[in-house]
């Protein structure tokens, strides 16, 4: 199957990074169990009558401005999010994020002063030992702790769940009294299955108000990654 191509950024463009060493874990959910995390203007959008919870830790790379070079030392860290995925009035798929962990202090404070995100200030570590990648974090305020570790397989021949989680082209926050849409676009991704060799997150999930699963994700994959630009904010 042909993979979705991002329907294109209106410019101006206002920001430019490389997600890198990507690990993405889902646990399918109804939609009424987390419908009151959903900014007004969005609901769960779902696959075949189900709605998935994401928590997918990497790297961010060469973040900066669109033209010129990157932000030193703060333009790159490590992140975990968790997050869900959305479908707005007008159609617009997206995803809206209960948490952004980091481990830049100024790069939390920044991201929650000019866009709302709820990123938080975590301690956080990668590591990768030929096809086996190793991510832990701590959140600092509260102490929730995290641990994914996967094996990277094959190259994946990607499918419609795999399309629906990942082909996301924007981002909803509730912020000033309005939902706003935050664009992206990214070449397609190349996914790899993935085997799960640690996992411990339930305290992560619970730092969120989510009640962990009692049962393995339903979908794990791993993608070496993609650079992405952003667009302004757009109003519903």
């Amino acid at each position: 199957m042909s993979w979705p191509v991002a329907p294109g950024l209106s410019r101006p463009r206002i920001l430019r990074q490389r997600w890198l060493d990507l690990t993405f874990v889902h646990w399918a959910f109804g939609p009424a169990d987390v419908a009151h995390f959903f900014p007004p203007g969005t609901r769960p959008d779902t696959f075949d009558g189900r709605t998935y919870v994401g928590l997918v830790p990497f790297r961010m790379v060469g973040t900066g401005l669109p033209h010129g070079p990157s932000v030193p030392y703060f333009g790159s860290f490590l992140e975990t999010n968790i997050r869900l995925y959305s479908v707005d009035e007008t159609g617009r798929r997206g995803v809206v994020f209960l948490s952004l962990d980091a481990n830049r202090l100024a790069v939390v404070a920044t991201a929650r002063t000019v866009f709302g995100l709820p990123y938080r200030w975590a301690r956080m570590c990668h590591e990768r030992h030929g096809s086996h990648h190793t991510y832990t974090s701590t959140v600092r305020q509260s102490g929730a702790q995290g641990l994914v570790g996967v094996e990277m397989g094959e190259r994946l021949q990607a499918g419609p769940l795999e399309d629906f989680l990942t082909a996301r082209w924007g981002l909803h926050v509730h912020r000033a009294g309005r939902t706003w849409y935050l664009p992206n676009d990214h070449p397609p991704w190349i996914l790899h299955s993935a085997t799960l060799t640690a996992l411990d997150v339930d305290g992560l999930l619970r730092s969120v108000g989510l009640v962990p699963p009692d049962r393995p994700p339903d979908h794990v994959v791993f993608s070496a990654g993609v650079p992405a630009q952003f667009g302004v904010p757009l109003k519903p």
